[in-house]
């Protein structure tokens, strides 16, 4: 327990813990004061993505690259399929879409600008794996064109438009997952060498795996309970603060739900922890912006 506790007081961000036997209490005492709910479960949740990102990635440091990289793309949205999951049982379907569109949007444009910004002020020149970046450039290009063609679809006027959209949602879901899959196994498997990161922080110190497994299992249950009352009070706050479900989705969801991975990323950008596949960055003479291999 050592490790967590000193990673507890030197990480302000975990700090905020302590709204999680706030809400649980909230919710056993006041389940009426769903304004209430809805702010303690958002600032609950935030500290928790933060530490599900810690004890995956000390899973990760202990399990090897394969196994490592495995868990992190699989519990890395953990808190968001949590949420979404949630949602979907209580009918909260439009939350859910805005929250898929928003993780997008949110991961494609602000955290990438971010990261880019945070990075180019510190450093010349920065430094990305080529190969990732076509990779995921091609899996994200994949599911825009998926999101895309139901809507697509719907506009038409055909017999059975119904049946056609459950028949194009489901195979293209397959699709997705199937797209998911692959891409796993080409950058943890197949082509591992393209995908190896460069070595940092070997010297640092690791959680030990029994503490990290233990971490992961009960923070992914205080996810679920936390997201349950954040759902069952999303709709009845949204109409006190005079957002729909759809803002709540597109934009509180999705900025709560990647908290972890902000902080995770933001650090990373300041200390360039990428492969040198390309380097991207000013040209002195020229004023330039310039890729070279």
């Amino acid at each position: 327990m050592q490790p967590l506790l000193k990673e507890i007081r030197h990480t302000p961000l975990l700090w905020m813990l302590i709204f999680v036997p706030a809400v649980l209490v909230a919710e056993a005492v006041a389940p009426d004061s769903h304004t209430l709910l809805f702010v303690l479960a958002v600032l609950a949740i935030v500290p928790l993505a933060a530490l599900l990102s810690h004890a995956t990635e000390a899973v990760a440091a202990r399990t090897g690259d394969a196994v490592g990289g495995l868990l992190n793309a699989t519990l890395g949205n953990l808190t968001e399929l949590i949420i979404a999951i949630t949602a979907l049982r209580a009918g909260q379907y439009t939350l859910v879409k805005a929250s898929i569109a928003g993780a997008i949007v949110t991961n494609a444009l602000f955290m990438l600008g971010a990261c880019l910004l945070i990075g180019g002020l510190r450093y010349h020149v920065q430094e990305f794996n080529r190969s990732g970046g076509r990779l995921y450039s091609g899996l994200l290009l994949m599911a825009t064109v998926a999101l895309l063609a139901p809507s697509a679809v719907a506009d038409l006027d055909l017999a059975q438009g119904g049946v056609v959209m459950r028949k194009l949602s489901v195979g293209l879901a397959l699709l997705l997952m199937v797209a998911y899959g692959l891409g796993l196994l080409f950058s943890l498997k197949t082509h591992t060498e393209l995908f190896a990161s460069a070595a940092h922080g070997e010297g640092e110190a690791h959680w030990p795996i029994g503490l990290a497994i233990g971490t992961l299992l009960v923070v992914t249950v205080l996810v679920a309970l936390v997201s349950e009352i954040f759902v069952e009070s999303v709709q009845k706050a949204a109409e006190t603060f005079g957002m729909s479900p759809a803002f709540v989705g597109f934009i509180i969801v999705s900025l709560v739900g990647a908290a972890a991975e902000f902080a995770v990323a933001f650090a990373a950008a300041r200390k360039d922890l990428c492969v040198p596949k390309i380097r991207f960055g000013v040209d002195a003479a020229s004023g330039r912006r310039k890729l070279a291999s």
